[in-house]
């Protein structure tokens, strides 16, 4: 099953990352958060699942479903 995917701030390099849950490891890394969001709606996607946006305090701000939307609006 494909793993959703997080855009976070890096306080220690600087930097934004995107990242799969449950993985470490940034599948990318970017300067700016813009960059970042913009790697990550083609990575989500691609593997059809969701991102989840984060600030710099590390909440979740934003989330976008990219073909597995668990509740979908209302008709």
């Amino acid at each position: 099953m494909a793993k959703n995917i997080h855009t976070v701030f890096n306080s220690g390099r600087g930097m934004w990352e995107n990242k799969k849950e449950g993985s470490s490891a940034p599948v990318s890394y970017h300067h700016t958060k813009n960059n970042a969001l913009d790697r990550a709606e083609k990575i989500a996607g691609k593997a059809k699942v969701e991102h989840f946006i984060h600030g710099k305090d590390g909440k979740i701000q934003e989330r976008n479903s990219y073909g597995n939307d668990p509740f979908p609006p209302r008709g």
